[in-house]
């Protein structure tokens, strides 16, 4: 079976008020899955200009694979800002490049040939992307051992129900965290019931493999039918957080893909995402320890 492992979705650059930097979760994704000997690939846009070239330039640095086009559309920006508190504000421009990724030839060959996939809700805000997002879920062909990852990203109600609820029903993993499930959980109509018992009506009603759910500091679970997961998140000194929980999500189906258990991949997932939160920015280059765990 092909091992190909796609992240898909927003390739854009954070604007800080110290600098850029390159972000977007499925370059993070792809990045951390390769990093176990894994072949991956980012599917995005770029537009015909400075910052496009710049993000290709970044990828072919980090030798990471990917398909990308230019379409004539600015590359995508976040200006991130601080609020009187110091509490980080982000404005995602709107009608960029990854708003729209074509779906064509190229991409339907990648998709027949793709094993898993992570894609997210802020990339399907357009029609444009949306549809090739379900295009390429519809082209990769069935099997047990597909992965078809939902990572749901609610930024600044860029999201609507139907989407949420198209992508729970194409998607067969779901990853969410403890404030997008309140979120989810008004929205679908069961806000008064606790975490754990919200996780399994999900998993039960969208016939899901597993549900991962991410608390912050108060751990993390996995969901399978009949069986649960828990691992408490370890105590480390944080540079920052930005990327953990792509890593999270890369070593978890990575882990999966290599034949390892849900616990095993979980733990392992825990520990990834820890180091990445010790490290500055998205990608480091994560310790052979780490790294030889699925060797």
């Amino acid at each position: 079976m092909n091992e190909l492992i796609v992240g898909m979705g927003e390739a854009l650059w954070d604007v800080l008020p110290e600098g850029k930097k390159i972000g977007g979760a499925p370059a993070n994704f792809a990045y951390h899955v390769s990093q176990f000997g894994l072949e991956s690939c980012v599917v995005s846009a770029v537009g015909d200009d400075k910052l496009g070239k710049e993000i290709l330039q970044t990828f072919e640095e980090r030798k990471l694979n990917y398909l990308i086009e230019t379409v004539p559309y600015p590359t995508g920006t976040v200006q991130v800002s601080l609020d009187p508190n110091g509490i980080p504000m982000y404005d995602i421009k709107e009608g960029v490049a990854w708003d729209n990724i074509v779906f064509n030839e190229e991409l339907e060959d990648l998709a027949r040939r793709t094993r898993a996939v992570c894609f997210g809700s802020l990339a399907q805000r357009s029609v444009v992307s949306r549809e090739t997002i379900n295009h390429f879920l519809d082209t990769m062909p069935d099997g047990a051992g597909q992965c078809k990852i939902f990572d749901v990203n609610l930024r600044q109600g860029f999201y609507t129900k139907e989407i949420l609820c198209e992508s729970m029903k194409k998607c067969n993993i779901l990853k969410i965290n403890d404030e997008e499930l309140v979120t989810v959980s008004r929205m679908f109509g069961y806000p008064g019931i606790d975490l754990q018992d919200k996780c399994w009506i999900l998993l039960a009603k969208y016939n899901l493999k597993m549900l991962i759910l991410t608390c912050g500091v108060n751990g993390s679970y996995v969901f399978t039918p009949g069986e649960i997961s828990f691992v408490a998140t370890p105590k480390v000194q944080v540079a920052d957080t930005v990327g953990a929980g792509d890593s999270f999500t890369a070593t978890f189906v990575a882990a999966i893909l290599k034949g390892k258990s849900v616990s095993e991949a979980h733990k392992l997932a825990v520990e990834v995402s820890a180091f990445v939160c010790t490290q500055n920015g998205a990608m480091p280059v994560l310790p052979d320890e780490l790294k030889n765990r699925l060797a």
